[in-house]
């Protein structure tokens, strides 16, 4: 145990940011460098050690949270590193990006405000990057055995390298130009700078694994050439299908998909271009979906300068602390959350639901109707006389998504099964129902957060690790049918 007094005798404290009016001048990640080290062996003291420690069962990776923050209490980095990545193949990404599940199952949480994990999880991994305690991996010998991993996300990143380390040729193919799926593409900088995902695939490179962009499987490349060339493969594709808002208007310009919005920033920050083609720039910008992707949509029209941000959701606000009736202890609670991007400004309205846009005579979007509503007979109703307009010049919908693409022609071409929810179906070795072919990440879980992504691709490597060579002793921290504890 850390401390035996520790939580007794500090409270918690997170990390520092910068103020809003320096940090919307630049595309840094918003918290000031170096905060964290200073108070984090003291937040890492008041873990309790806990007999059954809860936070292992809010996070799917199984992740040895009391112990390495027993090695962060006593600072000692190296011994940390290790248990952190006995469990997690990429820490600075969970640590930065994940809403800490971890932390809502938290025994002190119960009565207390929760052991900062996040941060104790992000200062280890910073710190073994700067004490070059990561180093690459390189297997022993070579299976012979040959994997190709379609796409470069979370899941395909975790796969792919637990599979190169056992012993295998892994290719990772990405129809982006750049490794990272929606870390690359999806996650605006202030939230993770690329550098992390950058220094990550130099170190999977001198491990092994090798890399192709710009290639579509289904498209560029057809699936049956591919699982020709290949012993196994491994569908990490996402599900990227997003869902849509089929009301009048919807055809105007101006209006666009969360991800055909954000990647374009991360462009600029790439250098491909010097402004971004959608800009949110002196516009009045209306943000459709209250989950962390539209947060993401207003941290970035902030930084291009919009005129104004107003970001809807149809449910209503949920409440600001846990409702220990309905989300008890140590289930995840869904909590009213301020993040980053609404630090910034913006107007936030719940329980309306968008009824048509209004555009101008060139066909330009400017302005959204929308309507109130409440639960009837458990179902949202629109609340009579409480329709009104407000002003859009630049829609992004960010409501969520719906399924794997069907549209490049990869499933068909594998010919694979899909569940009633349109994900791809696989038995508990995450297997698909073509033999070798297997699928991880939310391709087959449907949309998630990035540590079940991580926990799935380790999951699914054990899976084709014991297809390829008759055991395995990779682990599989969850199986396809685990769940969130949630009520």
């Amino acid at each position: 145990m850390a401390d035996p007094k520790g939580f007794l005798n500090h409270g918690r404290e997170v990390a520092k940011s910068r103020p809003v009016e320096e940090r919307l001048k630049d595309w840094n990640e918003v918290y000031v460098p170096g905060s964290l080290l200073p108070i984090i062996s003291k937040q890492a003291s008041r873990c309790m050690d806990c007999g059954i420690p809860f936070c292992h069962n809010g996070c799917p990776l199984g992740n040895l949270i009391p112990e390495w923050n027993d090695y962060a209490y006593r600072e000692d980095w190296a011994a940390a590193s290790e248990r952190l990545h006995a469990t997690n193949n990429f820490p600075e990404f969970t640590g930065r990006l994940c809403p800490a599940p971890c932390e809502s199952a938290c025994v002190l949480g119960i009565n207390q405000p929760a052991v900062t994990i996040k941060n104790v999880e992000v200062s280890i991994i910073d710190k073994a990057w700067e004490t070059g305690d990561v180093a690459p991996q390189i297997p022993e010998r070579l299976s012979g055995k040959t994997v190709a991993v379609i796409g470069s996300g979370p899941a395909g990143l975790a796969a792919a390298q637990q599979l190169t380390r056992a012993g295998h040729t892994v290719a990772v193919y990405e129809r982006a130009d750049r490794i990272g799926g929606l870390l690359r593409y999806g996650i605006p900088e202030f939230k993770m700078e690329k550098r992390h995902i950058n220094r990550r695939i130099e170190q999977m490179r001198a491990e092994g694994t090798r890399f192709r962009t710009g290639i579509e499987i289904g498209r560029d490349l057809k699936a049956t050439d591919l699982k020709k060339r290949y012993d196994a493969v491994v569908l990490a594709v996402g599900a990227t299908t997003a869902r849509d808002l089929p009301v009048p208007g919807r055809e105007l310009k101006g209006i666009h998909q969360a991800m055909e919005y954000l990647p374009l920033s991360n462009k600029v920050q790439e250098g491909d271009f010097v402004a971004p083609p959608i800009t949110a720039e002196g516009k009045h910008v209306v943000v459709i979906g209250g989950g962390d992707t539209g947060a993401d949509c207003v941290g970035t029209a902030h930084r291009q300068g919009a005129a104004s941000v107003t970001q809807l959701e149809i449910m209503p606000r949920p409440g600001e602390e846990r409702n220990t009736a309905s989300q008890p202890w140590p289930t995840f609670p869904m909590l009213y959350k301020v993040t980053s991007a609404h630090e910034e400004g913006g107007e936030r309205v719940y329980s309306v639901s968008t009824t048509h846009f209004e555009g101008d005579e060139d066909g330009n979007v400017q302005w959204l109707h929308l309507t109130e509503v409440e639960f009837i007979d458990g179902r949202l109703t629109p609340k009579p006389g409480t329709e009104r307009k407000i002003p859009a010049q630049l829609v992004t919908l960010a409501m969520g998504f719906t399924g794997t693409d069907r549209e490049n022609g990869l499933v068909d071409q594998f010919g694979l099964d899909l569940d009633e929810r349109g994900n791809v179906a696989r038995d508990d070795a995450y297997q698909t129902n073509v033999p070798g072919v297997f699928v991880a990440g939310d391709a087959g879980r449907g949309q998630s957060l990035i540590v079940w992504a991580i926990a799935e691709g380790r999951s699914a490597a054990r899976g084709v690790d014991r297809h390829l060579t008759g055991v395995s002793e990779l682990p599989a921290p969850i199986r396809p049918t685990d769940r969130a504890l949630m009520v």
